[in-house]
């Protein structure tokens, strides 16, 4: 991802949900010593529980970075944003499938208005690369094989189907307006700094406080896991070298069943099937099985996630053990067990 620094102006980019999981990530990658060298970079997040200020305390203080609190369905401060930046790689979302399912109003919002907001203005400022960062599961189930970028989508939960609408409305905008979009299409994502709410932080930090863990129906559900690591690595791909109008899926590579998962979690924490797992009411319209077709990244790209999921997973268990001071807070306001 290192490139050579340039004596041009930097590329500004504006960074949507930069305080989140996969967002701060991104932004720390990019200002760090393995980033492009010549980007700053603004995050806009409205901070709604699942994005933390500290995520960014590592970049705070670097020259390129700025901070701007606001809602992505604020024409005039996207507005006014857009008129002062060159690219925007867009990550806001409301991203929670259990939450979606108990009310998908703000998911509408957040996702469908907050990207038209977005793609509109970045339309009219002139923004020369808009990089929208979606997920496989706007795609659906698949019981065999693997989908490719072409595969129609057939979201089953009021959150994918929230997010391929919000993939159709970016996309429109390069076709009827000829705007630089690109959009980004990944797996099941896990690492440090993930709100405990998704399923490994979930466990691990209950298992890491002796309590036992919710295992929905039967476990068989399957998912493909791509580290955080080598999901910036391939959006920074697609911001740099990505085609316009074009799709990209990213994934990890290692297809586990929620069982599985569960077992290899147990092992890491050293705690026991019998006494820490419990067995639940499945949830509604709960997706068998994801699993997204890599090729065209690959071919195109040069992409090719480094991070085993036996070191990854490791690395992401002793983080949680060793940033209590991070994630028991969050735990307790959001009522997480």
């Amino acid at each position: 991802m290192t490139a050579p620094a340039s004596s041009a102006r930097p590329v500004r980019i504006l960074v949507t949900g930069g305080a989140g999981f996969i967002g701060s990530h991104y932004v720390r990658t990019l200002l760090g010593p393995e980033g492009p060298g010549d980007v700053e970079v603004t995050v806009l997040d409205k901070l709604t529980y699942a994005g933390n200020p500290a995520n960014l305390d590592e970049v705070r203080g670097h020259p390129g970075f700025a901070f701007v609190r606001g809602d992505i369905c604020d024409p005039e401060l996207v507005g006014g944003l857009m008129a002062e930046h060159d690219q925007v790689v867009h990550f806001a979302a409301e991203s929670h499938v259990d939450r979606s399912i108990d009310g998908g109003a703000e998911f509408v919002r957040t996702n469908v208005v907050g990207t038209h907001t977005l793609v509109d203005a970045a339309h009219r400022a002139g923004v020369s690369t808009f990089v929208h960062i979606s997920t496989d599961e706007v795609y659906g189930s698949i019981d065999e094989g693997s989908w490719p970028e072409t595969h129609p989508l057939e979201p089953n939960s009021p959150y994918s189907s929230a997010k391929a609408s919000s993939d159709l409305i970016a996309l429109s905008y390069h076709r009827t307006h000829g705007l630089d979009v690109r959009v980004t299409r990944c797996s099941n994502n896990y690492g440090h700094h993930h709100f405990p709410e998704k399923v490994i932080p979930l466990f691990v930090t209950q298992l890491l406080d002796g309590r036992k863990v919710p295992l929905y129906g039967d476990g068989g559900n399957v998912r493909d896991w791509l580290h955080i690591d080598d999901h910036v690595q391939g959006i920074e791909l697609v911001r740099a070298k990505g085609r316009a109008g074009e799709i990209y899926n990213i994934g990890g590579g290692t297809e586990l069943s929620n069982k599985e998962l569960t077992g290899l979690l147990l092992e890491a924490c050293g705690a026991d099937w019998d006494t820490s797992v419990e067995y639940v009411e499945d949830r509604k319209g709960h997706d068998r099985r994801y699993s997204v077709d890599c090729t065209k990244i690959r071919e195109e790209l040069g992409y090719e996630p480094r991070k085993s999921f036996e070191q990854g997973l490791a690395e992401t268990v002793q983080w949680y053990r060793d940033n209590r001071d991070w994630w028991e807070p969050l735990k307790q306001r959001a009522a997480l067990g």
